[in-house]
């Protein structure tokens, strides 16, 4: 076999880091991205993009901070070279904050960000409601200019991008040898995998350019993160809701509790409603599957279900997904043993 023909379904931050791993470190391959919606219209694109990654709870820590580490890696390599602006990718320093000790002090993450420590009884005077803090430094990567950066990456090694629906992952063979799954929610349909639902989070991106530190509550509900053009508020984590249009009273609500943390932002101006769906399972689905339809098979990889994490895990899980094609690949061109008889 000479060129092993890979499709990559969706072209979120999944799809497209896949496609482009796959398309340096594969040989002798070729690479399709293929989707309904590209950037502008991901959920990646409404992501703010925090590299502060939740906990999986059906996968081992090690793992989870593995995929963590390769991550804030190759962004720390991107957000100190010339491509920064283009990609989207910044160094943003603040503080997690606390309204009663977490359990975990120290999260599994704390020596892959940079200079993690707990807060002096100083900072803390900024937020009277909270007892117990962390400061550090972390990337922040926006998606509505890392996924046309990552795009652009693509074609320039030779990858093609298509816009088409997949009802079907069979509609791809006999054209690729090779799938790869990274349809988020589409899975449901696609893989028939009913350990997937939506998280429905929605946002506000604001112009409060005094805003240089970002804000984040322990539990995840209430969040600022300063960004290149914008500041984005947060949040929700509504499960199980598929709702795309954006509520007027929780964007009310996603102020007053902002503003709470950061009065200054009672001046933020130019306010847009961003809504996206997480898709969320207890795991991230990351295996090699073997389809088959009498005489016929059709190799997958599943690369899906980052949830809240998406961003933060992306290159290691793309990294991960890329090897197991390369396995797949590998099989492909290995030919079978002949009979005896």
């Amino acid at each position: 076999m000479g060129t092993v023909r890979v499709a990559t379904v969706g072209a979120g931050v999944m799809g497209l880091s896949t496609a482009v791993c796959i398309s340096k470190l594969v040989p002798r391959c070729s690479i399709t991205v293929i989707s309904e919606q590209f950037t502008p219209e991901t959920t990646s694109d409404v992501a703010a993009g925090m590299l502060i990654p939740p906990v999986y709870p059906d996968t081992p820590i090690h793992k989870q901070k593995q995929w963590f580490k390769e991550t804030f890696d190759h962004l720390f390599a991107i957000a100190n070279s010339a491509e920064a602006e283009d990609a989207g990718v910044l160094l943003v320093s603040g503080w997690q904050i606390f309204r009663s000790i977490p359990t975990e002090e120290v999260p599994f993450w704390a020596d892959v960000v940079l200079g993690f420590r707990k807060m002096t009884e100083d900072e803390l005077k900024k937020f009277p409601q909270h007892v117990f803090g962390q400061a550090f430094t972390t990337l922040k990567c926006e998606g509505p200019a890392y996924l046309p950066w990552l795009e652009k990456r693509l074609k320039g090694s030779g990858g093609l991008i298509l816009t088409r629906r997949i009802e079907d992952l069979w509609e791809l063979h006999p054209s690729f040898d090779i799938v790869v799954n990274c349809s988020g929610l589409g899975s449901r349909q696609l893989a028939g995998d009913l350990k997937i639902f939506p998280v429905r989070g929605q946002v506000l991106k604001v112009q409060a350019p005094w805003v240089k530190h970002f804000i984040r509550d322990g539990s995840g509900l209430t969040y600022i993160y300063p960004g290149i053009s914008n500041v984005t508020l947060g949040g929700t984590r509504q499960k199980g809701d598929w709702n795309l249009s954006p509520d007027a009273e929780i964007s009310k609500g996603i102020l007053s509790r902002c503003c709470a943390l950061e009065p200054s932002l009672h001046g933020a101006c130019d306010i847009r409603e961003k809504v996206g769906l997480r898709p969320t399972r207890p795991g991230v689905r990351l295996e090699k599957e073997l389809l088959a339809q009498g005489s016929r098979r059709l190799p997958v990889v599943h690369h899906y279900g980052h949830g809240s994490g998406g961003i933060a895990m992306h290159w290691g899980t793309a990294l991960e997904a890329t090897r197991l094609v390369s396995e797949c690949a590998q099989a492909l061109r290995t030919p079978a043993p002949k009979s005896k008889l």
